[in-house]
């Protein structure tokens, strides 16, 4: 999954987690729920967000790609 991501740039949660209400549905890229990321966030588990704009939070794609990775182990 991760050799589809970009290469530099931001991801929403909803493209992290997957959005199947979505037209067309976005599959998750870690299958966990919103509150068990924002648990993990708060943890340390799972990066944390970078305010992008008002009201736009998102993540790194290199700290998304760091997780998988670490995941996979």
């Amino acid at each position: 999954m991760s050799d589809s991501l970009h290469n530099a740039g931001y991801l929403r949660l909803r493209h992290i987690i997957g959005d199947p209400k979505a037209t067309p549905p976005i599959p998750p890229i870690i299958p966990v729920s919103r509150s068990t990321w924002w648990a993990g966030v708060k943890t340390g588990r799972f990066p944390a967000p970078v305010k992008v704009g008002p009201g736009i939070t998102a993540w790194r794609v290199q700290d998304i790609r760091t997780l998988i990775d670490q995941l996979g182990n």
